[in-house]
């Protein structure tokens, strides 16, 4: 571990500009965030020279520099003795660098404010999901037949395990309602029960919604001679997003209006009665048929030209996760697991992942520096397990031919696994753990894509490095 020194801490801050280039500064595991006045002002030629530095860059308006767990908190604390620029949360940093992000960057830090959150919950039924997977699969255990079907004793746990399982998206629009009134500044117990009224039972089931529109037997609400129709929103993302915003700011508008006195008795009534009967009126049939058409695209791509889907978005992913757009993604993967069973994206963001873990891991047998070795060998295992940022942005964007080579690599495993339709039916570990999210009878096309982007991107990146010193 390289020596906190004054001086090294000094030329850290001077890098990114100076004290008085600093608006607001925090840190998370591994890295310094920055919210600065002027990213122009940095030098990154220099911060790159620094021992504790071990990689830097820019997203979503923050900038993030690279030191290492169990050495950050310290080159912190440091830094703000040395400077007196004060102590900040994450949120700070945040809030300040919104103020310089575009309209659709705001948007996707809004999205990912709501479903961050909520993500340890989904995982955790991804995970589950798995485990049921592996005792009711046929063909994984016996041949065409599954674990319990021979074991029968063990149906019961496996019947517990799923609906333990299944919980986080049978009430989602519960979890995402919570989450999202948060974010918009309302009270998240109010979001609770606003997602909870969108899955009412006496409400038509959403996944019911199809037999009863070719039967026509959709239940409806006459209002004086107007009707409704009776429908709820299970597994929808689109409805309680919106539904959530105007409760929220409905409830703060008359917070702001109502007496304290009689707040209790009237805001949260109002509100929600309100927003119930918008939602049910006009927002969820508008955005059920959006979320539905969206969904609907999707689906059309990879069943009709599945190898340009799967290459756009293996090539793309690691892409959008340097804009921070990866987030947006989410919401379209719950609802493809809602409206269609399950989701073609999520199996090729692990590749993604995995790719970036590959090339990462090249990197540490070209390095000749001590510390990029290191760096190179934690960043690829964490990669591994799902988590990218510390092998892209630490090693692979900044020497470049890594990143690419990894896009190479997850590209052509996203055109393996459109063409062979795999599909998730939750959301887990985006890495190699991921298989266990994934439909069995498509593990051997799975496995087959992650063959691909830990060799491919490996053997890339090592042969151009290679060549890459042999012409210097």
């Amino acid at each position: 571990m390289a020596k906190i020194s004054n001086e090294s801490v000094k030329q850290i801050v001077e890098a990114v500009g100076g004290k008085d280039n600093i608006a607001v500064a925090t840190h998370c595991v591994t890295r310094l965030r920055f919210a600065l006045k002027d990213e122009g002002k940095v030098d990154k030629e220099k911060l790159g020279k620094i021992d504790l530095v071990k990689g830097s860059f820019s997203a979503n308006g923050q900038y993030q520099v690279v030191i290492g767990q169990g050495t950050v908190d310290k080159v912190y604390d440091k830094m703000v003795e040395l400077t007196g620029i004060g102590h900040a949360s994450k949120e700070d940093v945040k809030n300040e660098a919104a103020k310089k992000m575009n309209p659709l960057q705001r948007f996707v830090k809004m999205l990912s404010d709501i479903f961050i959150p909520i993500l340890p919950a989904i995982v955790t039924a991804g995970l589950l999901m798995g485990l049921n997977n592996l005792l009711t699969g046929q063909g994984i255990f016996y041949a065409h037949k599954s674990f319990i079907q021979v074991h029968e004793s063990w149906a019961g746990l496996a019947d517990m395990i799923n609906i333990i399982a299944n919980t986080a998206f049978t009430f989602l629009p519960i979890l995402i309602g919570w989450s999202a009134v948060k974010r918009f500044g309302g009270n998240p117990l109010l979001g609770i029960v606003l997602g909870a009224m969108m899955i009412h039972p006496d409400l038509l089931n959403a996944y019911s919604y199809g037999e009863a529109l070719k039967s026509h037997s959709i239940p409806v609400w006459n209002l004086f001679g107007w009707h409704v129709n009776k429908i709820g929103y299970q597994g929808q993302v689109l409805p309680v997003l919106v539904s959530s915003f105007i409760l929220a700011k409905l409830e703060r508008w008359l917070k702001k209006r109502i007496p304290d006195a009689i707040q209790l008795l009237l805001v949260a009534p109002i509100a929600l009665l309100v927003t119930g009967f918008v939602t049910f009126v006009a927002v969820g049939p508008l955005t059920f048929g959006i979320g539905n058409w969206i969904t609907g695209l999707v689906v059309y791509v990879f069943n009709h030209v599945p190898a340009i889907g799967g290459l756009l978005y293996g090539g793309c992913y690691a892409l959008l996760v340097i804009t921070g757009m990866h987030q947006a993604f989410l919401a379209v993967d719950f609802q493809l697991i809602s409206s269609a069973g399950g989701t073609y994206l999520w199996p090729i963001l692990c590749m993604s992942n995995i790719a970036q873990g590959s090339a990462a891991l090249a990197m540490m047998f070209l390095a000749k520096n001590k510390v990029d070795k290191g760096m190179a060998g934690t960043s690829s295992v964490s990669a591994y397990l799902g988590i990218t940022e510390p092998a892209m942005f630490g090693v692979n964007l900044r020497f470049k031919y890594p990143f690419v080579c990894a896009l190479i690599g997850s590209a052509i495993a996203g055109i393996v696994l459109a063409t062979g339709h795999v599909k998730a039916p939750a959301i887990g570990v985006g890495g190699i753990p991921g298989f266990l999210s994934i439909f069995p009878h498509s593990w051997g096309t799975f496995f087959t894509g992650m063959a691909i982007v830990i060799v491919v991107p490996f053997v890339l990146t090592f042969l151009f490095g290679k060549l890459k010193r042999q012409k210097a």
